[in-house]
C-alpha cells in the first residue's frame, strides 16, 4: 500500500511521475539521456543491464524487473542472458569490459567511496572509455535515486512479468517520455 494517495492504476516510478507530473519532466529526461538516446560506444541494452542490475542489488522489484525487460528488448529478446546477468554478472556471456562496469556499479550502489581506482584500472584494461565509466556511475548512481524514490513510497509492483514486457516493450520502442502504460 502506497505512503500516498498515487493513481491506482499506474505502478512504480510511473504512479509518481503522475502524482507529481513537474518533477517527471527533468527525471525522464535524464533517463532519456542515460538509457535511451544514442551513446558514442554503449548500446542502448548494455545501459539498461546497468540500471536493472543496481535496481537488482537495492532490492527494488519494480526497477530490476522494468529496466530487466527493456533491456532484453534492446538484446534481441535474450531474457537468458538478462537473467545470467542479474544473478551474477561475472559468469554471464557479455564482454569483460561490460563486467567491469557492472563491478564499478555495484560499488557505486554500495556508496561512491566504494569505487577503487583498481575498479577503474580494471574498466580501462578491458577498453572501458572516460565516458563510459562516467556513464556507468552516472546511471548506477541515478537508479539508486530511483530506486529509493518507487520503494521510499511504497509504489506498488506488479507480480505479472507479462506486465514488465509490456512496460519494456513500450519503453524500448518508444523511450522515455510517452505517456505511462496504465495496468489497472
Amino acid at each position: 500500500m502506497p505512503h500516498i494517495d498515487l493513481p491506482k492504476e499506474y505502478p512504480g516510478v510511473r504512479s509518481l511521475f503522475v502524482f507529481r507530473p513537474e518533477t517527471s519532466g527533468p527525471l525522464n529526461a535524464l533517463v532519456q539521456t542515460l538509457l535511451h538516446d544514442p551513446h558514442p560506444t554503449m548500446s542502448q541494452g548494455e545501459r539498461e543491464l546497468i540500471a536493472a542490475y543496481v535496481s537488482r542489488l537495492n532490492s527494488c522489484k519494480y526497477c530490476s524487473s522494468a529496466h530487466g525487460a527493456i533491456a532484453k528488448y534492446h538484446l534481441d529478446n535474450n531474457a537468458a542472458l538478462v537473467a545470467s546477468v542479474m544473478n551474477d554478472p561475472t559468469t554471464a556471456p557479455i564482454s569483460n569490459k561490460l563486467k567491469t562496469l557492472l563491478k564499478i556499479a555495484s560499488h557505486v550502489q554500495k556508496g561512491g567511496l566504494h569505487v577503487t581506482t583498481d575498479d577503474i584500472s580494471a574498466a580501462k584494461k578491458e577498453g572501458a572509455t572516460d565516458i563510459e565509466i562516467h556513464d556507468t556511475v552516472l546511471i548506477a548512481a541515478t537508479f539508486c535515486l530511483f530506486n529509493r524514490y518507487v520503494d521510499g513510497l511504497a509504489t506498488w509492483a506488479p507480480d505479472d512479468d507479462a506486465i514488465y514486457d509490456k512496460i519494456g516493450k513500450q519503453r524500448a520502442e518508444e523511450g522515455y517520455f510517452t505517456a505511462p502504460f496504465k495496468v489497472r
